[in-house]
């Protein structure tokens, strides 16, 4: 678990990262996408955000989220929605795993894990006995106002991309 040391009036603030809330001022950050232009999330205030986090490029779960996403990429804008995706991967990866599946969605790359451990999804994860650290699937619908109006953790990519249409929809008619 991440947690971030703030100072402000001369006290200290400890939050755990991990336990964003709805409502909660999303963590600002910029990484490079996959053409390695900087994209920053205050670069799309006025506009939903759909930021999704997944492990690796070119594996089966991320390639059908990344698919479902581009596929309803049109009906998220006409919502006013953005589709972002990030995983550790390196820039060069996104090249490719866009040209391979002919993806339309944005994805960056934080090598580094700042983005992911502000929001979470970098956590100590088991398989076949062993431990390590990985990308916890999740998404995080940010509102217009820059504030996180839905979290999806440990998502099961089937039918995701439906659910989230349906929730913005939802918020939207608000």
């Amino acid at each position: 678990m991440m947690s971030t040391l703030y100072i402000t009036g001369g006290f200290f603030l400890v939050i755990n990262m991990s336990d964003l809330k709805i409502q909660d001022p999303a963590p600002e950050f910029c990484l490079p996408d996959q053409n390695g232009n900087e994209v920053c999330l205050k670069d799309f205030r006025g506009k939903w955000v759909i930021l999704y986090f997944y492990p690796k490029d070119n594996t089966k779960g991320c390639t059908m989220e990344a698919l479902d996403f581009t596929r309803m990429l049109d009906e998220f804008r006409k919502l006013g929605a953005v589709v972002i995706g990030v995983s550790p991967d390196s820039i060069e990866s996104h090249q490719k795993f866009i040209k391979k599946h002919g993806l339309k969605v944005t994805l960056l790359s934080d090598p580094e894990h700042k983005v992911l451990e502000a929001y979470g999804v970098w956590q100590l994860k088991k398989m076949y006995g062993r431990e390590y650290y990985g990308v916890v699937r999740s998404t995080f619908l940010i509102d217009p106002d820059g504030k996180i109006a839905y979290i999806w953790r440990k998502v099961r990519v089937k039918g995701h991309a439906e659910k989230v249409k349906k929730v913005l929809e939802e918020l939207k008619s608000k």
